[in-house]
């Protein structure tokens, strides 16, 4: 089968919907099939294009089987909201060329945000007679609007009428999360064309690992310390000053040290954050290769997952997956009612305490640190959970007969219309 992934994200970005994409493109090629990759110049999460990417217009890439086609985009470090509109215009535009001019797919497999994407994965399919399934890994606009990033009135009305053609135009709406379920009902959208496939980790390559000799651990100074980490996105929604003051509240353990691993802008706005709240037990890192992954979980007593009071409840974090499955206690900071929250009750590896509340995470903090075997415990019942739920071969494998269902319906209606011009 010939399936094309129509992706603003991809390798070699570290974060977020990159990592996802690469791993299922490169596992759907294992399984024999053809794969092709639309996607932009890498950029995120600096919002600046990387070095040996910059200056072209196009470029056409092959990784562990997998074609990649990448196009221009327009990016600025620090976007205001004009940028972020001409950075998703321009991906529209630009990848299109290369969508259309390479192979005709079976099945095409889209990706948002970004959700102008929609536009030229559904003119493409409508081209090539093939399905299009949207993969939706956030809603929008309605998660931008929750959270204040988008006001503009007009814009609003674009998008919104945008997000109702996406769910029009696609064959299928793949979803992350019961909450995505939830909210696409409510607005029409038939339930049979809704499949719930949760996003994965790769059990096998993220595993847990043992803290003794944790190269982690020996390369930063952190040997006997009680390890609390938050790797990832450092953006409005999760509001990691929360931790700043938490570690604030817990100098007075020595034993007891922050770490937070991402991008470098952000890790400038928190280093400002830590000499006002005088937390000099946190370490500020940036993103390690990804072969490091397993090693710097592995360091890590407890996993932080963090958001605002004003997160959308459907919003649901890849890193939850990722920690359960290193086989660690989670700690998430996030509104109670909400699709993070769910999935760590149900997994049982971890606290839920109410977001932006620094003595509420402090208390949950110190509660481990004084009981470790209630830390060995909640580690064990994560790494069971990641497994059962959240391994990469069962979400292949959904992902995979959802294609074969959508190319078997294609070719059953070309038979109908064989049949019937022969009448």
């Amino acid at each position: 089968m010939r399936i094309l992934i129509y992706s603003y994200n991809y390798y070699p970005e570290p974060i977020g919907i990159a990592p996802l994409m690469t791993e299922l493109a490169e596992g759907l090629v294992k399984r024999g099939h053809q794969v092709r990759v639309v996607t932009a110049m890498p950029n995120y999460p600096e919002r600046q294009i990387y070095e040996g990417y910059r200056g072209k217009w196009y470029l056409t890439e092959y990784k562990n089987g997998v074609q990649i086609q990448r196009s221009y985009v327009w990016t600025r470090p620090q976007p205001n909201l004009l940028d972020r509109v001409l950075l998703d215009a321009s991906f529209v535009v630009t990848s299109f060329v290369p969508a259309l001019m390479g192979w005709r797919p079976d099945v095409i497999l889209s990706t948002s945000p970004s959700l102008p994407v929609c536009l030229p994965a559904a003119l493409l399919g409508l081209l090539r007679a093939c399905p299009v399934v949207l993969n939706l890994q956030d809603i929008l606009p309605e998660a931008a609007i929750h959270v204040g990033l988008l006001k503009n009135k007009w814009l609003i009305k674009v998008f919104t009428a945008l997000e109702k053609f996406a769910y029009c135009s696609a064959t299928k709406i793949s979803v992350i999360a019961d909450g995505f379920v939830d909210n696409l009902q409510k607005k029409g959208v038939a339930s049979e064309k809704i499949v719930q496939i949760p996003n994965w980790v790769d059990v096998n390559f993220i595993r847990p690992l043992s803290k003794e000799n944790n190269p982690f651990r020996a390369a930063h100074n952190l040997k006997d310390k009680f390890v609390v980490l938050y790797s990832g996105n450092i953006a409005l929604t999760q509001g990691l000053e929360t931790v700043i003051k938490t570690a604030a509240m817990l100098r007075h353990i020595p034993e007891v040290a922050f770490v937070i691993v991402g991008e470098a802008k952000g890790l400038q706005r928190l280093q400002q954050e830590c000499l006002d709240h005088g937390a000099d037990n946190v370490l500020l890192l940036p993103f390690q290769p990804r072969e490091q992954l397993p090693q710097m979980l592995a360091a890590a007593d407890v996993g932080l997952v963090v958001q605002k009071k004003n997160v959308v409840s459907f919003n649901m974090p890849s890193k939850i997956q990722v920690l359960l499955a290193s086989g660690r206690a989670l700690v998430a900071s996030v509104p109670h009612n909400g699709t993070a929250a769910r999935a760590i009750r149900q997994s049982g590896g971890g606290f839920v305490v109410p977001p932006e509340d620094p003595q509420a995470l402090a208390n949950a903090i110190l509660d481990l640190y004084q009981h470790p075997d209630k830390v060995k415990n909640l580690g064990y019942k994560s790494r069971q959970f990641a497994v059962e739920q959240y391994a990469f071969e069962q979400a292949l494998n959904n992902y995979e007969m959802l294609c074969y269902s959508l190319t078997a319906n294609v070719s059953a209606i070309n038979s109908t219309r064989v049949s019937e011009q022969e009448v």
